[in-house]
């Protein structure tokens, strides 16, 4: 995991904490049931925010959708919701993930 934690640190050190908390979980949890599943969401997670902030006017695009999406009107919540769904599948096809 050294490339991703490189990444991150690179691109998002404030969410250092957060990935290595995560990928910590991850291991515990592939331990524990022996299955492989949520390290590769961890990987699939901390890819597509990587490329997000790699791109600032995307990065910024989902911070603004992410806060109308809070804002309280049930319709602009919508409206927001479906940006930043494809924000986050146009993220997931350029590293390569299946788009849910």
């Amino acid at each position: 995991m050294a490339a991703p934690r490189q990444a991150v640190r690179q691109i998002a050190p404030a969410a250092l904490p957060a990935f290595t908390q995560e990928l910590d979980q991850a291991a515990d949890q592939s331990r524990q049931g022996s299955d492989l599943a949520p390290p590769q969401r961890f990987v699939a997670q901390w890819s597509v925010c990587v490329h997000i902030q790699r791109h600032p006017e995307i990065a910024a695009d989902l911070r603004r959708w992410e806060n109308a999406a809070g804002s309280g009107d049930a319709t602009q919540a919508r409206e927001a919701a479906s940006h930043i769904g494809r924000i986050l599948d146009a993220a997931r096809a350029a590293v390569g993930l299946p788009i849910h």
